[in-house]
């Protein structure tokens, strides 16, 4: 059950009737329960390609409407958002596809309506085929551009259980946070016991030094108590700060000109494996920052540009390369929802907080790394009976690491693999069960051995048409053995040395002295690695 939908581009959103319309009113319940779901709505005319919109039937009731489209390109995304109840469609005779979804654990239902004169009626049925929190797990997106008044009604159709909106939002090297004028309180915003919203974040998203077009990047600040009263460039203070407030530092993406200073100047903690170019549409954007790419042969390209796998490799290249160079960043899912066409959650983090959750040991294991990532499938895997993020301290060099756990995915997978220090150290041959809900259960039990100091993670794809790209990865564990360090990757050191010089070239006689500082810092770091590489 694929979860894109490949368009033309005629008419993507219904405008002036040009029949009368007829009511069409809908439901969507839960398989188990028949109780009423909150979920997001798509609807299309087969025939014309329109795009249509649902209202909430209950006075009570929420019904978002999000229209986003690259230019005039086949990245799209048009869908209803809709709180747990009845709605209508008003829709000229023909006929329409209509699918509900509501966020990874749930069957997406899809159905096929010809609508004449007549007031009709439908249903769509979502079987649950994982219930995470019952293991511990509950997900969240750490990067969110929807309003505060909007996401008890995305959360809640997503079924996402942490998000953080960035309220604060910088775009220029002299603008400060503070200076906005909003005032957020430093609380959690309940939707319920489990959904929870903490709204003292910042992005900082630099465009322009001084008012003049000089792209820098963005870093985001999560879970502060107070606004940020410094701009950036420099990039130090703001750590120092965020570091005073008790805050997390996201990377954002990978590929900003500044991505590769900050992790190691800022001492950055998140690193967003699913960034808000992962998208359920269409990839959009195969020339963004491709200068700054390494000629890896992971990194695929086309004619166009980066493709929708080679964009996710890149930033998984480059985390595996962090971490070989000791950077030992946690990952994270954020979608930039509200921006993109994209919805909210799409990529998202599940972070295992055992029997209760609590937002305050949520951060805590995200920030611990007891996590996974996905756009998709959904993992239950231990290492050693332990959790993603855990670290052993060994004296012995050779280190054996036992994985069992399970993978659900709504589509079959194309692969299974065990990542050993940035490179593919097992390909899974795993005959997949099926469930009573339709979906694809794959039993891990595999060993790998580390020599020396090292890391394993798991990932798996999905199997989908068209190119599209679907994942999951688990944060890594790591064994330390202090009489056999890891030994970094001569390609990545260079790599990051390469980077310094190419910013420091550009941001020559543009930056003051105290920034470029930076860049000569991370390079002095660098190179200090590379003289250890091989």
């Amino acid at each position: 059950m694929v979860r894109c939908v490949t368009l033309t581009l005629a008419g993507l959103w219904a405008s002036a009737a040009t029949a009368p319309a007829t009511e069409v009113t809908g439901s969507v319940i839960d398989a188990a329960s028949g109780t009423a779901l909150p979920c997001r709505l798509y609807v299309q005319n087969t025939d014309t390609l329109t795009w249509h919109f649902a209202k909430s039937a209950d006075t009570a009731g929420s019904a978002l409407e999000y229209r986003k489209q690259i230019g005039t390109t086949p990245s799209v995304e048009m869908h209803t958002t809709l709180s747990a109840a009845t709605f209508h469609l008003q829709l000229e005779p023909g006929k329409y596809r209509i699918r509900a979804e509501r966020g990874k654990e749930f069957v997406p239902a899809e159905t096929e309506i010809t609508v004449g004169s007549e007031a009709s009626v439908f249903q769509l049925t979502l079987p649950r085929f994982a219930n995470m929190p019952k293991q511990g797990w509950y997900s969240g997106d750490t990067h969110v551009h929807r309003s505060l008044a909007d996401l008890p009604n995305l959360m809640m159709a997503e079924d996402l259980h942490v998000a953080f909106p960035l309220n604060y939002w910088v775009r220029d090297s002299t603008e400060i946070p503070a200076a906005s004028g909003l005032v957020m309180e430093a609380k959690t915003i309940h939707v319920d016991a489990t959904h929870v919203i903490y709204p003292v974040n910042t992005e900082y998203e630099i465009f322009t030094v001084d008012g003049k077009r000089h792209t820098q990047g963005a870093v985001l600040v999560l879970n502060h108590k107070t606004p940020l009263n410094l701009p950036s460039p420099p990039a130090l203070p703001v750590a120092e700060e965020a570091r005073r407030q008790g805050a997390i530092l996201d990377l954002d993406k990978h590929s900003w000109a500044w991505s590769m200073m900050i992790v190691p100047v800022m001492h950055v903690d998140l690193f967003e494996l699913s960034n808000n170019h992962n998208w359920r549409t269409q990839f959009g954007f195969p020339q963004w920052t491709i200068e700054n790419a390494p000629d890896w042969p992971e990194v695929e390209r086309s004619v166009a540009g980066f493709t929708d796998l080679g964009w996710t490799e890149f930033a998984m290249q480059t985390y595996y390369a962090l971490l070989n160079c000791g950077f030992h960043m946690r990952i994270t899912g954020g979608t930039g929802a509200g921006v993109h066409p994209v919805p909210l959650g799409h990529g998202r983090v599940y972070v295992h907080t055992g029997a209760e959750f609590s937002y305050e040991k949520w951060v805590e294991h995200l920030n611990a790394g007891h996590s996974f990532v996905t756009t998709g499938p959904l993992l239950d895997v231990r290492f050693n009976q332990q959790l993603p993020g855990t670290t052993w301290l060994h004296d012995s060099v050779e280190n054996k690491i036992v994985m069992r756990g399970t993978v659900l995915s709504v589509n079959p997978l194309r692969s299974i693999e065990i990542v050993r220090n940035g490179e593919i150290a097992q390909s899974l041959t795993i005959e997949p069960e099926r469930t009573a809900e339709g979906v694809w259960k794959y039993a891990i039990d595999v060993s790998e051995t580390l020599h020396g100091s090292g890391w394993l993670a798991l990932r798996c794809f999905e199997k989908l048409p068209d190119a599209k790209v679907s994942f999951a990865h688990t944060n890594p564990v790591f064994v330390e053995v202090p009489k056999s360090p890891l030994i970094p990757r001569r390609r990545d050191a260079e790599f990051f040395v390469k980077r310094m010089d190419e910013e420091l070239t550009r941001n020559a006689g543009i930056l003051p002295d105290e920034s470029l500082a930076e860049y000569r810092q991370a390079k002095a770091i660098y190179e200090a690695v590379l003289d250890r590489a091989k």
